[in-house]
């Protein structure tokens, strides 16, 4: 029997070696979901008989890595109070080299231990031990324990603390009524932890118990607000920004909102081994992406983090630049809030999806570069992704349907979306012209992201840009489980919630896989989103910049980036 890294192998590990040698699932479905059961990724990569863990190792370097040096990465700075209620990749790319997650996902898009040593999940996947990493040390000098951990899943799991990570891990919490009765006098229900889903067994050992089983629990560790804080975070002021202490290699020495975030190396040893830059340089150049492009020109930065498609042209042909490009599962959702008239009529929502042509979207908004979405937020990039049957563009069903919801004479409508980058509106304009032979008049409010994304949860109707997740259990968690923070949509279906938790104990991508079909199309049927299209990512670097690479989920993982 293979042995993980210091427990059991998972039951489920033999069935999936076979099905690998019966090209049931493919290489990359076996090493995600070995990974998941708490295989380390060296025994994963051994077992499906790759050498080198995934990543590309040259019989000798180019190079040998050099110490020091200052990385300047050209992208937006913003606030980062607390890591649990980041909304945005950036807040957490300033902060992750300060303090770190208990999973990371690599350029593969395999799981691996972090801050977490290894982990076992029982059979039923409803009981998961995982196993912290021994001699690491937070910067004030204090050892990283499982109530650091402990700490972290509690006030994710509060209500109060307005976390996305209570819907990432909703196997944890159950829900209550709070007594009070809301406009309509219907009971308001509460989402808190479950009795008991917490604990710790020793120093460096934390136990789960999961109400439902949940097979992406080791992923949602893995998300961006998923970073562990110190468990004296919250009495010592709740504010990263102002009390940066972390367990990662760098440490805060300068940071002003919209103008730059400087990190420097600690100058102790840092438990992951050898970090090659002295310091990294976040620069806010505005939201104009041409101001990005003539720093990268002018020597100014050497990273540009989110490179727009209509920028590609122009970074190809500076001298000395590179552009890396992965692709993701990551889309923009143009969503309505179906709580609010006129969108708690589903009529008009398919009306609006019924206008649309997505593969023609796709090339007029986004150059091609990526694949047509089907209204159901789940990739085919995601292991268990369910193909539907296609839909098509035909005006004279919302024709139809707009004068069943009661607008025979057609509506006025509008959407708000954000100035930058500019795939964004431009997807939004694309729409404002499909919808418009439908009867549709669709108006266009653009904000700068700011204002946008002070009021994404309250708009009626908006375009909303969502990052990769590895799964598509994990979308769906988060953006469409009733009661959820990231619900944007105020969607609420007992039966999508009851099938998503069947999705989730399901092992096997291809057992799950009709489970998700049916999650797919109640979520298709229901309108709540036109999704389009997902998108290939892109960062620009300098060829100076080695080791670098475009993530999924555009996340930076500079410990092993060096400057030549």
């Amino acid at each position: 029997m293979t042995k993980k890294q210091g427990g059991r192998e998972h039951p489920y590990i033999p069935e999936l070696r076979e099905q690998l040698r019966k090209g049931a699932i493919d290489r990359r479905e076996f090493l995600r979901t070995a990974t998941l059961l708490g295989v380390s990724a060296t025994v994963a990569y051994a077992m499906a008989g790759v050498v080198a863990g995934g990543q590309a190792v040259p019989a000798a370097r180019a190079a040998t890595p050099k110490k020091g040096g200052n990385l300047r990465v050209s992208m937006a700075v913003k606030e980062m109070t607390d890591p649990a209620t980041y909304d945005w990749s950036e807040k957490a790319n300033q902060a992750r080299h300060m303090t770190e997650p208990m999973v990371q996902i690599g350029k593969d898009g395999v799981a691996r231990p972090h801050l977490a040593e290894g982990w076992e999940a029982s059979e039923d996947l409803k009981t998961w031990v995982f196993r912290l990493r021994r001699g690491v040390k937070w910067s004030n000098g204090d050892d990283f324990v499982a109530e650091d951990v402990i700490h972290n899943f509690t006030r994710w799991l509060d209500p109060k603390t307005g976390s996305s990570n209570q819907g990432r891990f909703s196997s944890l919490t159950t829900k209550v009524d709070t007594g009070k009765k809301d406009k309509d006098g219907k009971p308001v229900i509460s989402i808190v932890a479950s009795e008991g889903a917490l604990e710790k067994v020793d120093d460096h050992t934390v136990r789960f118990h999961l109400k439902t089983p949940d097979l992406s629990l080791p992923e949602s560790l893995s998300d961006y607000p998923a970073l562990i804080v110190h468990r004296r975070f919250d009495e010592e002021g709740g504010d990263l920004s102002k009390n940066p202490v972390g367990t990662g290699a760098f440490t805060l020495k300068e940071f002003a909102v919209g103008e730059k975030c400087v990190l420097e190396r600690r100058k102790d040893p840092y438990w992951g081994g050898e970090v090659y830059l002295d310091r990294i340089t976040y620069i806010d150049h505005g939201d104009d992406p041409a101001t990005a492009v003539a720093a990268l020109a002018s020597d100014q930065a050497d990273v540009h983090m989110r490179t727009s498609v209509e920028q590609l042209d122009t970074i190809k042909t500076l001298a000395g630049m590179k552009v890396y490009e992965a692709v993701t599962a990551q889309t923009g959702v143009a969503r309505m809030r179906i709580t609010e008239k006129p969108f708690d009529n589903k009529k008009l929502r398919q009306a609006i999806q019924a206008c649309v042509d997505a593969d023609r979207m796709l090339q007029i908004a986004y150059r091609g570069l990526g694949a047509p979405g089907e209204d159901h937020h789940v990739s085919p990039v995601h292991p268990e992704y369910a193909q539907l049957p296609k839909q098509k563009q035909d005006y004279a069903l919302a024709k139809k349907l707009l004068a069943d919801a009661g607008y025979a004479d057609g509506i006025d409508l509008k959407i708000d979306c954000v100035a930058n980058p500019p795939w964004e509106q431009n997807t939004v304009k694309v729409l404002a012209e499909m919808v418009k032979p439908a009867g549709i008049r669709l108006a266009i409010n653009i904000m700068p992201g700011g204002t946008y994304w002070d009021r994404w949860m309250s708009t009626p109707f908006g375009f909303t840009s969502w990052t990769h997740r590895a799964l598509g259990v994990q979308v769906l968690n988060l953006a469409y489980r009733t009661g959820v923070a990231w619900n944007e949509t105020a969607y609420s279906n007992p039966e999508f919630d009851r099938l998503l938790d069947e999705a989730g104990a399901i092992l096997d991508a291809n057992e799950r896989r009709p489970v998700m079909a049916k999650l797919e199309k109640i979520l298709q049927d229901d309108a709540v989103i036109s999704q389009d299209f997902w998108r290939s990512a892109f960062i620009s670097a300098n060829e100076r910049v080695q080791g670098i690479y475009a993530h999924v989920a555009l996340e930076h993982h500079y410990n092993k980036v060096w400057l030549a």
